[in-house]
């Protein structure tokens, strides 16, 4: 038996599943609302209460099922806390030694919602020292004003300065249930930071982009299906059982798609969440000079396809585009120009043009006020 921590933008849940030959059952054992807050410096995720409640959830599922071998976690991408370790207690300790041999770290501050204003000036400030089809080059992403990259660029100085490790939402869980500070591939891939052609940190990148500091700031890397620890203690004590934590397909499409019954040689999958996604599963990135005009999207080892604004309404420009899309963000408002994915971020979509006639469906389907919808 194990534990699944699913976060999506607006809700999450913990599931308890039974896995083995020919067998998968699944059954929620908890639910609860993922509501963002407006605090005086702009939007952000409420982690502790998640944490809070992610916790009520895995102890109902200790309490149904004591024997649970490993617990994973899963959310959406892109967004992240900053941590710095304590000063020692004096007496020839490291500085936020435990007695279990992990490492305490602080949260310094709330994490930011990526529809947070601030992407904006990150964009700005990232595309003055390197275009994104330079970057498109190094990482594979599609242009997204709220790529973490772009939120390092629009981050605190003086918070980077005393920050020592930086971990993205599932990483951040995972790390206070096991002490463990980690960064899954797959997740870390939307960071814009990892290269796609060895899966690794791009020091140079963050050189050039004046981000120098997160070298040691960026935790180790590691894959799906590794075990990150166990439980600490005092946590396992709390939840009435032990369990390791093993790393899963850390972005929630990863998970999705890898979950998805298909041959990937001869198939599609199509992710329909807060916004869709259509693509493929490759075995290695397809390099192509037209790749950024064509809005092809790395995430982990998959190429993502998306709806080309290029096709209909020209190419995306992220100079031109990056502050208008930031001004939909805080509301999360759909004017036709900004969308939403399946982990909750915002896409771009072209706006509906009313002038071109809608496709007839079947006659058998057909309506007065029935169109197809792309």
């Amino acid at each position: 038996m194990v534990a699944a921590v699913d976060l999506g933008a607006t809700s999450g849940r913990v599931i308890v599943g039974r896995v083995g030959p020919d067998v998968l059952e699944t059954t929620t054992v908890a639910r609860f609302a993922n509501d963002p807050i407006v605090l005086g410096d702009g939007l952000h995720w409420n982690i502790v209460g998640l944490y809070g409640a992610a916790l009520e959830g895995l102890r109902t599922a200790f309490a149904s099922e004591p024997g649970l071998a490993s617990i994973g976690i899963d959310s959406w991408a892109v967004d992240y806390g900053l941590l710095r370790s304590g000063d020692g207690d004096g007496d020839g300790e490291p500085a936020g030694a435990r007695g279990d041999g992990t490492t305490e770290r602080a949260l310094l501050g709330t994490p930011f919602h990526y529809r947070d204003e601030r992407t904006a000036r990150g964009v700005a400030a990232v595309h003055e020292r390197m275009p994104h089809a330079e970057l498109f080059e190094r990482n594979g992403l599609q242009f997204l004003p709220f790529n973490t990259l772009y939120q390092f660029a629009a981050e605190s100085p003086a918070l980077l300065e005393i920050a020592d490790t930086a971990l993205l939402i599932p990483d951040l869980l995972a790390f206070w249930l096991t002490g463990q500070a980690r960064a899954e591939v797959t997740n870390a891939s939307t960071t814009g930071l990892l290269r796609w052609s060895d899966h690794a940190w791009d020091d140079p990148l963050l050189d050039a982009l004046g981000l120098a500091g997160l070298r040691t700031v960026l935790p180790p890397l590691i894959t799906p299906g590794t075990r990150i620890g166990p439980l600490r203690p005092a946590v396992a004590a709390s939840l009435g059982g032990q369990a390791d934590v093993v790393a899963v397909g850390s972005h929630d499409t990863a998970s999705a798609v890898v979950a998805v019954p298909m041959q990937p040689e001869a198939a599609v999958y199509i992710s329909c969440g807060t916004w869709g996604l259509v693509g493929v599963e490759v075995e290695h990135p397809v390099p192509h000079p037209r790749r950024p005009r064509r809005e092809l999207h790395k995430r982990g080892r998959r190429r993502r396809a998306r709806p080309s604004a290029a096709q209909r309404e020209g190419p995306l420009d992220p100079e031109r585009d990056g502050a208008r899309l930031g001004a939909h963000r805080r509301t999360g408002r759909t004017d036709g120009a900004v969308g939403c994915r399946g982990d909750g971020a915002p896409g771009i979509r072209p706006p509906l043009r009313r002038e071109r006639p809608a496709l007839p469906l079947p006659r058998r389907h057909a309506g007065p006020d029935r169109r197809l919808v792309r």
